[in-house]
């Protein structure tokens, strides 16, 4: 194994390997900045790029642009409030809320300090549990899924800023709207208004576009002010920036925890670096002992997030080297990739192949470094545009947004889509309801319906009670930390009546 990894470290060291490295995190970062594209679009449009190169220099070039394409989503999620990709929602939550602060290039530093450690965990993980992957996958059937998906769910209690009653209503409201569309089992469309654009459903990025982006720029105009609300307490110079960076190293605990989360959900096939996300930013809100500033500026409501999404990275790799099962959609595209070069997954893999599976071990460290560190360097020139009034910085976050709906459909119709959820955004910010969890609702939502269909078609209508005792240990773990923290409360109100 230490010869394997040697080899893979030469390959990678190679002067043209590591040039093409740089220009794939180069890639990644514009591709990230820009919502609606992600890493899915970006390895789609590279593939025909490798078909010259060698395996170990083509696998390496995917890996290291798709790894950038996460951190680079983040800076705009931080400074405009756009979530480049679906996996930086979470990040959103306190990232923008610090860059109205005045405190965006510290948000930057804990960024792409956290980015680079969950990266680099994912790496770890990768290379550790690949012989053990094999009976975590065989326990994980849809029953368990859908009780992972239940824990999502109920962040969505936790985030009604001071009105538990209008989080849930905002985030119902969400898992409504989930539902629109054909029913993923059955094929019966479903509130689609009789237009066939429905029929797949609302299409996300145009949802997060609106509610995020575009309603912030209708506020902008409104106020007529700019994205930094407290210029008094701007911090100016790179000091900011190592404050951000002190923040991550200072707080071991919820960085490695966040991105063990990353690495776990990656291990599972279907469930993305997005359902990640928005755990990670739940768990560090649970772990937190205080909570009331979740939503305006957390760290942790950074880091965490931040730390689990390039964390899955590694872990969505091991189903894919180890049996062939795509961990998501990008590492589906590159499955494809390895077909090309006529490598061949799985047990093999693991054999015949250990070299290769190293050279992409090296490549998504590699890639993680160098994209915290020019991704750093780019962003810090982008917070200047916090500081200029709305009606300048204003039509470039609408261009950006509305660019950003159509690349994601293709068609016009998610451009209306986004503009009318900018509308909504703007009121519901206006009368004190929360977007995070309609957004989360929205997510959860299709992906929850999905696998409790499956659970039910497969295993019968009680199948947590009897067949899947896994998935009930989920769901009462679920419960108990819906519960606990109103438990607490109660208690301690008691307590405290008692002592009067």
């Amino acid at each position: 194994m230490l010869e394997a990894s040697l080899a893979g470290l030469t390959s990678i060291l190679d002067p043209g390997t590591l040039l093409v490295i740089l220009f794939g995190v180069m890639i990644g970062l514009m591709f990230g900045v820009v919502p609606g594209l992600g890493g899915t679009v970006l390895l789609a449009v590279l593939i025909p790029f490798i078909y010259p190169m060698d395996a170990h220099m083509a696998l390496a070039f995917l890996l290291a642009s798709n790894a950038a394409v996460v951190f680079g989503g983040s800076i705009t999620a931080i400074l405009f409030n756009v979530p480049g990709t679906a996996q930086n929602i979470a990040t959103c939550f306190d990232g923008y809320p610090m860059t109205q602060k005045g405190q965006s290039a510290r948000a930057l530093g804990i960024s792409a300090t956290a980015s680079l450690i969950g990266g680099l965990f994912g790496v770890v993980v990768l290379t550790a549990l690949i012989p053990l992957v094999r009976p975590i996958l065989i326990y994980f059937g849809p029953a368990e899924l859908f009780a992972l998906t239940i824990f999502g769910l109920v962040i969505i209690a936790f985030l009604g800023e001071g009105s538990i009653v209008k989080g849930v209503i905002a985030g119902g409201f969400g898992l409504l709207l989930s539902f629109v569309g054909a029913d993923p089992i059955t094929g019966i469309s479903r509130f689609n208004l009789d237009q066939t654009w429905l029929l797949d459903g609302l299409d996300f990025v145009a949802v997060v576009i609106g509610i995020f982006a575009i309603s912030q720029v209708i506020e902008l105009y409104v106020n007529k002010g700019s994205i930094v609300q407290d210029t008094g307490a701007v911090e100016r110079g790179r000091s900011s920036v190592w404050e951000g960076v002190r923040d991550v190293l200072g707080r071991p605990f919820i960085t490695l925890r966040s991105s063990a989360l990353g690495a776990f959900i990656g291990i599972i096939p279907g469930v993305g670096g997005t359902v990640a996300n928005i755990l990670a930013y739940g768990q560090a809100m649970q772990m937190s002992k205080d909570r009331s500033d979740f939503g305006k500026g957390a760290v942790n409501g950074v880091l965490g997030p931040e730390a689990s999404n390039n964390a899955t990275d590694g872990g969505s790799l091991l189903p894919t080297l180890a049996f062939g099962i795509p961990g998501g959609e990008a590492t589906a595209i590159l499955l494809g990739a390895f077909i090309l070069k006529g490598i061949d997954t799985g047990p093999s893999m693991l054999t015949e192949n250990l070299d290769i599976v190293f050279v992409l071990v090296w490549a998504i460290a590699i890639a993680n470094v160098i994209a915290s560190l020019v991704g750093l360097q780019f962003a810090l020139r982008m917070v200047r545009f916090t500081f200029l009034r709305g009606e300048i910085i204003g039509p470039f976050i609408l261009t950006v947004g509305v660019v950003g709906a159509f690349a994601a459909e293709g068609h016009f119709a998610a451009v209306w889509v986004a503009l009318a959820f900018g509308v909504l955004g703007y009121f519901m910010k206006k009368y004190g309801f929360p977007k995070a969890p309609l957004v989360i609702g929205l997510v959860l939502g299709i992906i929850t319906e999905r696998y409790l269909q499956i659970s039910l078609r497969t295993y019968g209508d009680a199948f947590f009670l009897f067949d899947r005792p896994l998935a009930l240990v989920l769901m009462i773990v679920a419960l108990g930390v819906l519960v606990f923290p109103f438990a607490t409360k109660l208690l301690g109100s008691r307590q405290a009546g008692a002592a009067k």
